[in-house]
C-alpha cells in the first residue's frame, strides 16, 4: 500500500490540521480517507481505486463505508460502479467510529460482549477441575485482553466501569464455580482468583499511552 499512496496526488486533499493536510490513516491495509467534502472524497476513492487496480490490486466495495458530519452536504459516493453505503458507526482496528457522538457506551457493551465470546470458547476449561492459578493464567492470556482492548483512549465514568467490573466478577465466579446465592464476598473471590482487577489494568494502558504521547516530539 505504501506504493500506492507514493502515486497518488493529492496535494491540496484532506483535512487542515495545524496546517497540514491530512488525507488519510493507514494501518496495513486498513484505510480511513479524510476530506473536507463528499466531491472530493469521490475523487480520491476513485483514485485510489484505479491506482490499486494498476498495479494489481482491488478494493473491497463491501467494507467500504462512509461517514460525514452534520457540516457536510450529503451526496452520493460511487467508485467504479458501486454506490458505497453511508453509515453511522463502523469498526475500525476493533473499535467502533461514531462521527460527532460519543461511542464509549456502545464500545463498553461491545467489550463485554467480545469478553463472554472469548470466555465461552474456554469454558469448558474455566468449568474443568485444574488448578485455579492455570485458569487464570489462561483468563489473563486470553480474556482479559479483550475486556480491555483500546481502553486507553476511552473517556470513562463510573457507570462505565461498574459494567465491565460487574462483567469481571461475574467470570471469576464461574472460574470458581460459584452463583450470587452461595454468597461469597467479591473479596473472597478475588482472592481465590487472583486476577488484575479490570480498574487497575485500564489505568496501567492509560499512563502507558500518556507516557507514549508526552515523549512524542514531532507535534503529533
Amino acid at each position: 500500500m505504501e506504493y500506492v499512496f507514493k502515486l497518488l496526488d493529492w496535494k491540496g486533499y484532506g483535512i487542515n490540521i495545524n496546517s497540514e493536510y491530512i488525507t488519510h490513516l493507514r494501518f496495513a491495509d486498513d484505510i480511513v480517507l479524510m476530506a473536507e467534502s463528499l466531491e472530493r472524497l469521490s475523487t480520491m476513492l476513485n483514485d485510489l481505486n484505479s491506482v490499486s487496480q494498476r498495479i494489481g490490486l482491488k478494493m473491497n466495495m463491501d467494507k467500504t463505508k462512509i461517514m460525514f458530519n452534520v457540516h457536510v452536504t450529503p451526496m452520493p459516493v460511487v467508485v467504479g460502479n458501486t454506490k458505497l453505503e453511508v453509515v453511522d458507526e463502523y469498526v475500525y482496528l476493533g473499535q467502533i467510529v461514531r462521527i460527532g457522538k460519543s461511542n464509549f457506551d456502545r464500545e463498553v457493551n461491545r467489550r463485554i460482549q467480545l469478553g463472554w465470546a472469548a470466555f465461552g470458547k474456554l469454558r469448558h476449561i474455566f468449568s474443568s477441575g485444574i488448578p485455579q492459578n492455570l485458569k487464570t493464567r489462561l483468563y489473563t492470556k486470553c480474556v482479559f485482553p479483550v475486556m480491555i482492548y483500546g481502553t486507553e483512549t476511552w473517556s470513562f465514568t463510573a457507570g462505565r466501569m461498574r459494567k465491565l467490573k460487574v462483567a469481571q466478577r461475574a467470570m471469576e465466579r464461574a472460574m470458581l464455580g460459584v452463583s450470587l446465592r452461595d454468597k461469597l464476598r467479591n473479596e473472597d473471590v478475588r482472592s481465590r482468583t487472583r486476577v488484575t482487577d479490570i480498574a487497575q489494568g485500564i489505568s496501567k494502558l492509560k499512563w502507558q499511552w500518556a507516557g507514549h504521547i508526552a515523549r512524542r516530539t514531532d507535534n503529533r
